[in-house]
């Protein structure tokens, strides 16, 4: 097997089960709230959307940090791993408070922006952003502790920690769900990841490369640091935030199509979300080892992405292979009825370009974000976006087979962006090279 290759799922698949059990942990939690009816679902839906947006944050100084440390693990410079560790955790403490804090305040105006006036659901939703608003300092912590173990080069312990705190969150979210009810299952989340948190700080403390790091002087003043981890996070965190944006507006335009599109477009997401998870643990995997490859040259990391590439893309090959054939059978097991059940075998029967594509394109991104291209990735994003939503609304009226071009569509024109961006570096590299 290519050494690149073998690298990139050494380190994907360890990202892989970690995102799957964060994914698990909120349907867990999810099935149990279930039980207290309606506006209880709706509540814990919301204050989890929020928690979504909010990674956006959090990607500001833990993907700024793994990629920062990661370059400096390539450098072989203890003194660069410390700046670049403490200007993470500097940047996370100057942040938490102003989100943990002003949420907190905010709780209710942020609860009725979502779900109006809806007396039992607005009140549960401000309960739960009660307790989970100040938790969100636990979450912001931990994804920097993740973001440093992964630069370090170390994602089994990231892993780790998201199944203990899964786990943790099965066994407990049914007894605290029901004594405190909706309250409850925002304190399991909290206590849970406090104690992951625990076990993770302890792991960092352990890992060698940190430890060697901690006795020497830092190669940047702390606030120099802060601001190399803002510029370096900013646009991943932006490109995310962009991307999430467009999910919610491309779900408004589905929600023109009637009650039945948008349930079968839900679901048929919901299970995508499987297979996306494995291209964005390929992404991550590519970003650690470009960074720890940093000074190899643009043909190694021509090499890291071809590599990167294969792999996502014979994950994405499979997925969409298998969603075509199963599609009845998957829109089954989640008992959609029979108007959903075919919207949704019909949307998960045309999608398998737009996944394919996406394999690719997530891929490749993280060799940009590891050699600190994500500047032009968030534009390429920023493009795609605004293309993507007119021509959605006006593939629409195709139904959800129209959707599914528009997000192909999409795709394609960001894949091809990216391919015209590095062809017009070579043929610039090329021409300085001639003129030398």
């Amino acid at each position: 097997m290519n050494a690149h290759r073998k690298q990139l799922i050494s380190l994907a698949h360890p990202v892989y089960f970690a995102l799957l059990a964060s994914v698990a942990a909120g349907i867990i939690n999810t099935i149990w709230v279930s039980r207290l009816g309606g506006a209880a679902v709706a509540a814990v839906a919301v204050a989890t959307n929020t928690e979504n947006v909010l990674l956006g944050v959090a990607l500001v100084f833990a993907s700024g940090t793994t990629v920062l440390v990661s370059h400096a693990r390539g450098a072989r410079d203890p003194g660069a791993v410390r700046a670049a560790v403490r200007g993470g955790w500097t940047l996370c403490a100057v942040v938490t408070p102003v989100v943990a804090v002003g949420g907190l305040l905010l709780r209710e105006p942020l609860a009725r922006l979502v779900l109006g006036d809806d007396g039992r659901a607005l009140t549960l939703a401000v309960g739960y952003f009660a307790i989970s608003l100040p938790g969100i300092a636990v979450f912001f912590a931990q994804n920097l502790l993740d973001g440093i173990l992964k630069g370090a080069g170390d994602t089994r312990t990231p892993m780790r920690l998201a199944l203990l705190a899964g786990g943790l969150i099965l066994g407990l979210d049914p007894f605290l769900i029901h004594a405190y009810g909706v309250p409850g299952a925002a304190a399991s989340t909290v206590l849970c990841r406090c104690v992951a948190l625990a076990a993770g700080l302890r792991a960092l403390h352990g890992n060698a490369l940190l430890r060697e790091a901690a006795g020497v002087r830092p190669s940047r003043a702390t606030g120099a640091a802060l601001r190399r981890t803002l510029r370096t996070g900013l646009p991943m965190s932006a490109d995310f935030t962009v991307r999430q944006g467009g999910a919610l507006v491309l779900v408004a335009i589905v929600a023109r199509l009637g009650v039945t599109a948008v349930a079968a477009y839900s679901i048929a997401y919901k299970v995508m979300y499987v297979a996306t998870m494995a291209f964005y643990s390929v992404r991550q995997a590519a970003s650690i080892h470009t960074a720890h490859t940093r000074g190899a040259g643009r043909e190694e990391r021509g090499a890291i992405g071809r590599q990167a590439v294969i792999v996502s893309g014979t994950v994405g090959l499979i997925a969409a292979s298998l969603l075509f054939a199963l599609a009845p059978w998957i829109m089954r097991a989640f008992g959609a009825g029979p108007g959903v059940a075919h919207e949704g075998v019909l949307f998960l029967r045309c999608v398998g370009p737009y996944l394919l594509l996406m394999a690719c394109f997530i891929a490749v991104g993280g060799v940009f974000e590891g050699s600190r291209g994500a500047p032009v990735l968030l534009r390429v994003t920023v493009l795609a976006t605004a293309l993507q939503l007119p021509v959605a609304y006006a593939l629409s009226g195709l139904g959800l087979p129209g959707i599914c071009l528009a997000l192909a569509l999409s795709m394609m024109l960001q894949c091809a962006a990216l391919v015209f961006w590095t062809r017009r570096q070579e043929d610039a590299r090329v021409s300085w090279a001639r003129v030398a």
